[in-house]
């Protein structure tokens, strides 16, 4: 699996931490070229000297915000520029605010959105239409466990990932005739900045590490398959929901969610 994209150029966002640098990692260990975007430059350009000298892979990199909506279009024209042809594109940046919907900043709420769907559908619209007339090409989604409910008290943030599982699986169908492989990745609680990013370290459980999580996207995507849930535990949960009723799904994660009053 690590060799599928031996030798081509994958571009992956939010590349500086967490799965975002396993990814990298796990694709430079199989010979991919890798075009690496977060807004940290240092960090970027610290992971692609080491990748670089490790596996002897061409990197690229590019700071970029994509809480900014031109974001996608500069990561575009810089990849285009370079006439570098991605094969792989990897909708890995995303994060999430925990707390009282009404508490939580607007510009946050906002940004969140921006990041976690709008980025990604315009990332996907920029480089499809060359995997399309290719006839091959790839694309991998951060989704979550939390695009299978509503999570009180992270709302906005569910919603997002439950949007980012409903396009890629959509997605994967209408690409099908071209041979165009789309993949949903749904981890669970994973060791990295997401949760102290979001205000969510209290609510850590059984987490994975971003490695096991990086190989489980990778190997569904080279599968073929529409979405994967890293970990059994969390497949379990995620599916056996369905056997009871949604408010009472809600109602639960509420009770597990709720602030702790002052």
């Amino acid at each position: 699996m690590a060799s599928e994209w031996r030798g081509k150029w994958a571009l992956v966002t939010g590349a500086s931490a967490g799965i975002g640098v396993a990814l990298a990692k796990e694709l430079a260990a199989g010979g991919t070229n890798l075009v690496l975007t977060a807004r940290r430059k240092d960090r970027l350009e610290q992971l692609a000297r080491e990748l670089s000298a490790s596996h002897a892979i061409k990197t690229e990199v590019f700071a970029a915000d994509l809480a900014e909506p031109n974001a996608p279009e500069k990561i575009f024209a810089f990849t285009r520029e370079r006439g570098l042809q991605i094969e792989l594109l990897i909708n890995n940046a995303g994060f999430g605010r925990y707390g009282e919907f009404h508490a939580v900043e607007m510009p946050r709420l906002l940004d969140m959105v921006q990041v976690n769907c709008t980025a990604v559908v315009h990332l996907t619209r920029l480089y499809l239409p060359g995997m399309v007339a290719r006839r091959h090409g790839d694309v991998l989604i951060l989704a979550s466990t939390a695009s299978f409910q509503a999570v009180p008290y992270i709302s906005t943030y569910a919603a997002t990932k439950a949007f980012d599982l409903l396009f890629a699986e959509g997605l994967a169908e209408e690409m099908k005739p071209y041979g165009i492989r789309v993949c949903a990745l749904c981890p669970g609680s994973t060791e990295s900045e997401f949760h102290a990013v979001s205000g969510q370290e209290k609510f850590i459980r059984g987490a994975e590490t971003a490695e096991k999580v990086a190989r489980t996207g990778l190997k569904a995507l080279a599968a073929g398959k529409s979405y994967v849930i890293s970990g059994l535990g969390n497949y379990l949960g995620a599916h056996g929901e369905r056997l009871v009723p949604r408010r009472f799904v809600t109602q639960i994660a509420g009770n597990m969610f709720k602030p702790d009053k002052a």
